[in-house]
This record gives structure tokens, C-alpha cells and sequence, in this order.
């Protein structure tokens, strides 16, 4: 479905000639609270419900989203890394990818080099892994080479999520894990339809 705006927006001459994927995650409401019944039941009991996740590539000129895998939260994000930029190459060939230092490991740097032919990979070192000089080839050069500039751009991601849930809402209307990930995938779809028309 995504591949479809992206096509329409390629077309538009919207996308550029070397884009640049931002890759990150957000979670939506998944009920419908009132401060009373969070007060009433305790905050660190309400957080225990988990959540429905998005994990979203976008392209950081348009806003437009790539790919989109729908999990549960909370999680650990890295392990959707492969999936969604795997989803996002059908769809556009990426220049360069950015991310977060919760998405730092080896196998993601490798895969966007070494199967999608991506140039620059951009994600900082996670401290909590402890080395200052990392041992893989790919993280190494990434440390060396980090392009602060470009890296800037990563922030694009989060505007794109802050947009979409200014636009569309951040609460959804399913009760199952299946119709809340069903309306995750059709609102992100929304999202992009919704640039195509304003542009």
C-alpha cells in the first residue's frame, strides 16, 4: 500500500534524487483514560498495559512513510530495524539511513550496506554497550566518519510522528491486537494520502 504513495510521490517529483531514511518507533493510546481512572487505579499500574508500537521509516524531505511494522510496546526497538528498512526498500532506494542509539548493532549497519546498498549508515554508539571504540568494521567506520550534519535530519522522524498524530489523533478505536494493528496500517497509509493531496 505504501509502495503506491511512494510511486504517486516519485512521479510528483517530490522524493529527491538521494533520500534519506529516518527510522524510529512511537506508541499509540490504546485506551481511553481519564486523569480520575489514572489517579484512581495508580500511574505505575496504568503504564503496565502494553501498547500498540509503531516502528516507521520516513523519507526526512516529505514526511512520507516507507514502511511502517505494527508490535507491541514496551519492546525493544532494534529488533524491528531489519524488518521495516527490509519493507521501506521496495519501496524507495535509500541514500542514507538514520537512527537512534537504540537501534545500534552490527547486523543493521551490515544489512542496509550489504543487502539494501545503502551509503551512509547514521546511528550513534550505545554507551550502555560499554567500548568507546567499537570492534565491528561497520560501527568503526561509522565512528570515525559520523556526519553530524546529516545526522540532523534524523529528527525529521519525530516530526513526522508528532504530524500524523496532530492530524489523525494519537488514540485508537480498536479493542483487539488485530483491529488495532489493522487501523495502525490504515492510518499511516491516511498519513501519506493526506501529503499526496496537499502537495
Amino acid at each position: 500500500m505504501l509502495k503506491a504513495t511512494l510511486d504517486r510521490a516519485r512521479q510528483m517529483k517530490l522524493i529527491p534524487k538521494q533520500p534519506i531514511g529516518a527510522i524510529d518507533s512511537t506508541g499509540m493510546e490504546s485506551r481511553h483514560a481519564s486523569r480520575y481512572y489514572v489517579h484512581r487505579v495508580g500511574y505505575k499500574r496504568f503504564l503496565r498495559y502494553s501498547w500498540p508500537k509503531i516502528t516507521a521509516v520516513c523519507e526526512v524531505n516529505t514526511h512520507l512513510f516507507a514502511g511502517c511494522i505494527v508490535t507491541r510496546g514496551p519492546s525493544n526497538d532494534s529488533p524491528q530495524f531489519i524488518p521495516v528498512i527490509k519493507q521501506a526498500g521496495e519501496a524507495i532506494r535509500f541514500s542514507a539511513v538514520l537512527a537512534d542509539a537504540a537501534y545500534d548493532g552490527e547486523p543493521n549497519h551490515r544489512y542496509c550496506r550489504q543487502e539494501q546498498h545503502i551509503i551512509q549508515t547514521m546511528i550513534p554508539l550505545n554507551r550502555r554497550r560499554g567500548r568507546k571504540w567499537p570492534k565491528e568494521p561497520y560501527r568503526r567506520q561509522m565512528k570515525i566518519q559520523f556526519d553530524k550534519e546529516l545526522y540532523k535530519q534524523r529528527s525529521q522522524i519525530e516530526s513526522a510522528f508528532s504530524r500524523h498524530k496532530r492530524l489523525i489523533g494519537s488514540a485508537l478505536r480498536g479493542r483487539t491486537e488485530a483491529s488495532q494493528k489493522r487501523e495502525c496500517l490504515y492510518r499511516v497509509l491516511t498519513h501519506n494520502l493526506m501529503i499526496l493531496r496537499c502537495a
